[in-house]
Formats: structure tokens, sequence, C-alpha cells
């Protein structure tokens, strides 16, 4: 239980992620093709049941956007036109999906978070802000579009446009407004004014000005258009009913199979990702246990999907508001979970009040910020082959899915080491020679050191002897080191306890850009050549 010089903290923080996850919760079960009170159930487990787990301190568990694109996919493609049925057939796919991280936690599988190069992790998440943007911006012009995949609904936009609803527009319009100024203004007190509750206190008088709860037509500017029920959240009348069962009948197929795999594997990595991303954030710099804090999450997921709800992640956004706000344990997680499941108990007619409009415009700002054009500036400063992997990922996933996409990536950039000079025998094998002096232990990493073989380097490091005081990694005889091992090497080096670690030997290397942490490719006589 929290103690008497935290509870308060995390009581008051829960409440205020709440505020912000209940919105969030609405519109991405929304967006999946789940009724939209999968999201809360979902939240409410992350929150009440995967705390008691052991889950990462800070984190707050939940529905994410990045998991939209394969939620909504697993429906269409289960349910063959029967939305219905494609939500009971998903939950199964996410009941297995859980049962599989459990899988993953148990065998220490904490370590995928390292096999994925970050501009491919970028460029699927840029690709899903994508995805969210194109089908959620028919919804705040209150037009329905004919376009399914993404790419034709970006070319319908336009369309869409021409033909919006005036009423539900300017709903999305003025909560887009909020979304995109509000962090703008620089005064302290409305920093701490979460700005989606804001959208509702908005966006919910407008509704019923609208008169959205009843059907009926309104003329604006010589056209008639039709307003109703139909642009407003739609719940179940008790919680009971709220709770859905899987259907387990198609769960071997390779429909399903191909949407556990990438539940199990997106949602390992972009949770895996969050806590680590949460605990850098972290006041006391404590450092979370990966494999628990997935055990934790696959147990959540596998009750999710049971009783009706999305799969959940580690979300970073809500954690990141988690800890600006005080919380100092795993209990605020518990708090926003519990409001959660008070508000639908409590309070669900006022939740029906809620426009559609407004929570697509929250995914949309979400999607904005998944799809920046920093994120495109960012990588680029990396070097021109991040860039390209980057938008390889994004494009291919645009076109295809998830899994193809990041799977092109991945190929794409195991290519690039190869041309770069990367031997075939080193693309997944470590080779480190190692000497040792008194208290100084050097170890030199021969051929590579990239994101394929980077394990073998981080278990020799896991192992150094405690009367080590000095652990040097010498470069000098690899072709090519990568930026994803870069990066990992310069955090293990800030958080490394035992005495020194020190990068040497890449002075005969030549950096792929100005960026610290960019690839590095060996000179040789005939050139300078940039790494992947």
């Amino acid at each position: 239980m929290p103690t008497s010089s935290t509870w308060k903290s995390d009581l008051y923080s829960g409440f205020l992620v709440f505020l912000i996850a209940l919105p969030l919760c609405l519109g991405i079960s929304m967006a999946s093709g789940f009724p939209p009170i999968a999201g809360i159930l979902t939240a409410i487990v992350g929150g009440m049941v995967v705390s008691l787990f052991g889950s990462a301190r800070l984190t707050i568990k939940g529905p994410a956007a990045g998991l939209i694109v394969i939620a909504i996919g697993a429906v269409t493609e289960l349910g063959n036109g029967d939305m219905a049925a494609g939500y009971k057939k998903a939950l199964a796919v996410v009941v297995v999906a859980g049962v599989l991280q459990v899988v993953f936690a148990l065998t220490k599988a904490g370590v995928l978070g390292d096999l994925m190069p970050s501009a491919v992790v970028h460029g699927m998440l840029a690709a899903i802000g994508v995805i969210i943007i194109s089908k959620q911006a028919h919804v705040v012009l209150g037009v329905s579009p004919e376009g399914k995949e993404p790419l034709h609904l970006l070319a319908e936009i336009p369309h869409s446009i021409a033909n919006l609803n005036p009423e539900v527009f300017l709903i999305g319009l003025l909560s887009l407004l909020i979304l995109f100024t509000l962090p703008l203004i620089n005064i302290p007190w409305v920093k701490q004014v979460p700005a989606p509750m804001v959208v509702l206190a908005a966006a919910v008088p407008l509704g019923v000005l609208f008169d959205l709860s009843h059907p009926h037509l309104y003329q604006f500017s010589h056209h008639t258009y039709e307003i109703g029920p139909k642009f407003l959240i739609r719940l179940p009348g008790s919680l009971i009913s709220a709770l859905a069962f899987p259907d387990f009948s198609q769960v071997f197929s390779p429909v399903s199979i191909k949407y556990i795999i990438m539940f199990a594997l997106v949602g390992t990595i972009e949770s895996m990702l969050s806590v680590i991303a949460v605990d850098s954030l972290d006041p006391e710099r404590r450092v979370s246990d990966l494999n628990k804090d997935l055990l934790a999450t696959g147990i959540g997921n596998t009750v999710a999907g049971f009783i009706g709800g999305l799969p959940m992640i580690s979300e970073i956004v809500r954690s990141k508001a988690n800890i600006d706000n005080g919380a100092k344990s795993h209990y605020s997680n518990f708090f926003h979970g519990t409001f959660l499941l008070l508000s639908i108990v409590l309070i669900p007619g006022l939740l029906q009040q809620i426009p559609m409009a407004a929570l697509a415009a929250m995914l949309i700002y979400t999607g904005t910020r998944l799809a920046s054009p920093s994120e495109f500036r960012h990588v680029y400063h990396i070097g021109a082959e991040q860039l390209l992997l980057f938008v390889v990922t994004m494009m291919v996933t645009l076109a295809t899915d998830l899994l193809v996409g990041v799977g092109a990536g991945l190929v794409l950039k195991v290519i690039l080491h190869v041309k770069n000079g990367v031997p075939f025998r080193a693309l997944f094998r470590s080779v480190v020679s190692e000497s040792q002096t008194g208290g100084i232990l050097t170890l030199r990493v021969h051929d590579s050191a990239i994101f394929t073989n980077y394990l073998g380097l981080k278990r020799r490091l896991a192992s150094i002897p405690k009367d080590v005081q000095t652990v040097i990694l010498d470069f000098e005889d690899t072709w090519v080191v990568d930026h994803t091992v870069l990066a990992k090497l310069q955090k293990l080096s800030r958080d490394w306890t035992q005495g020194q670690l020190i990068l040497t030997g890449l002075d005969g290397h030549a950096p792929a850009s100005a960026h610290e942490l960019a690839a590095r490719r060996k000179l040789r006589s005939i050139g300078v050549a940039q790494g992947a």
C-alpha cells in the first residue's frame, strides 16, 4: 500500500491523469473499431490490475494510438465486413498476444528493445501518425469517406472538405485550435490544465447547443445537413453490459496469427521504449525491470482481451503527465484506473454527450506529433541513410501494414550494413577479444558493432567482474559502428555504476553526419564512406 508520504501525491496525480486518459481512451477505441467503452476497460485493467503485478513504477498503462492501426486491421479483416464479429475475434487475438507477452517476459525477452533501430521505430510511429490523421480527418469534418486504405483516405480529404458538415466541423475545428494553441500559452497555471479536458469543456456544450442527441436536419448556406446521435459517443447502459467475450473460432487462422505477432511484437517494443523513456524522467532515477514490466503488461492484455478491452502498453504521454503532476509510485496508475471505473459507473450519461469530432481532434493532434516534420529533421541530422530507413519504413507501412513495413526497414538496414563493409559472418555475431591490466579491462570489438549483434556485446558488458574499475571498449578493428549501438552504449555509459565505461578507437572512422551519435565507418585508402 502507498505510504502516508506518497498516497496524496499519487492520488492527486492519478486524478489528473484520469482527466487526460478518459477522452483519449474513448477516442482510441473509436478509431480502433472497438466499442468506445473498450478503451476505458483496458485502462481500468491497466491501472487497477497491472499495477499490482509490479509494473514500472511511474508508467501509466492503457490503450495507445500506436496500436490503432493493428486493432482496426484485425477487426476489419477478421470480421470480413461484420465489425461486431470482427471485434469478438480480435479480442481472441488480444488474449493470445497477451499470453505471448507473458512468455516473452518469462524467457527474458526484454532485450527485444535493444534490437530495434531507432530510425525504423520512428518510421513505424510516423506511419501510424499519418494513418490516424487519414482516418480521423473525415470524422472531424463530419463526413463518411468511401476509401478504406490510408493513401486512399488521404486522397479523399479534399472531397470531404468540400462536403463537410458545418456544425460537426465547428466542434472539431475548435477542439483542434485548443489542442494546438494551449501548449503555446506560457502561463504556469494554464500549463497545469489538461488540454483534453478543455476540449471537452468546449465541445460538450456545443454538442448540446446543436442538439446532437436528436436526429434532425438543418440549413446552412443554402444546403441541408443531417445531424444526430451518430456524431456522439455511445456507451452501454451498465458496466456488466459493457463486457464482451472473445471468439476463439479463428484464433489459429493465418490472419489471426499475423495480428497476434503484430500485437505482441509492436506492443512489446512500444511499451519497453516507453518504460525506458519514463525511467529517464523519474526524479529518483529508478530503473525498471523490463521483463517484470512486460510480464505485468502481458497479464493485463490477457485480462483485457477476455472482458472486451483493447490491448495496452506503457503510454508515454500519460506517463509523463503522471510524473509532472508529482507521482511517487505505481499507485498513481492504480488510482487513475479507479477514477475511470467510477466515471463509467457514476456519470455514463455525461460521457455520452461527448462529440466524436472532439475525440477525433485529439487523435489528429497525437498523429501530428508522431509524424511531425521535426521527426524527419531529427533523423536526417543523424545521417542521410537513417532518413532513408525512416522513409522506407513509413512508406511501406502506409502501402501494406506494420509488420511488412518494419520488416522492410530491418532488411534495408542489414543490406546497407553489408554494402558498407560488414562481413556476413559478423551480422549476427559479436566478436570481442579482451585483456586486463589491474583494474582496467579492455574489450576490443572486431568486424562490426551493429544492431543485430549488439546483444552479444551487451551480455559481455553485463558479466564484468566486480574487481574491474574501468572498462575500455575499443572499436579500432571494426568496419562499422551503427547509430543504434552508439545510442545504447551512451546510455549504458551514463548509467554505469562500476567505475568508468570508455569508448575509444573511433578516430579512424568517418561519421555519417555531424551528430555525436552518427554511425561510423572505418576509413579506407580509397576514400571515406558513410555508415548506416
